[in-house]
């Protein structure tokens, strides 16, 4: 994670470089989290894509054969 320069924004505890440098250094946090999150956003993704070409496959259908009963008439 490396030094964080915060000399813009207002110094908190949660916004504190140093805050940041503890939190890296103790390795409270968890480093698979981040990755079963990216998981789930990808699979996420991979169910929208596959849903909107199921969607739009669908539409076409009902195109398809709006003209045709068209057509026949």
């Amino acid at each position: 994670m490396g030094r964080v320069d915060n000399a813009r924004i207002q110094r908190t505890a949660i916004r504190n470089a140093q805050f940041v440098s503890f939190l890296d250094a103790s390795g409270c946090c968890d480093r698979r989290q981040p990755d079963r999150f990216d998981r789930r956003l990808r699979r996420l993704k991979l169910i929208k894509g596959v849903l909107s070409l199921a969607a739009a496959g669908g539409l076409g259908w009902v195109v398809l054969e709006s003209a045709r009963a068209i057509s026949r008439f």
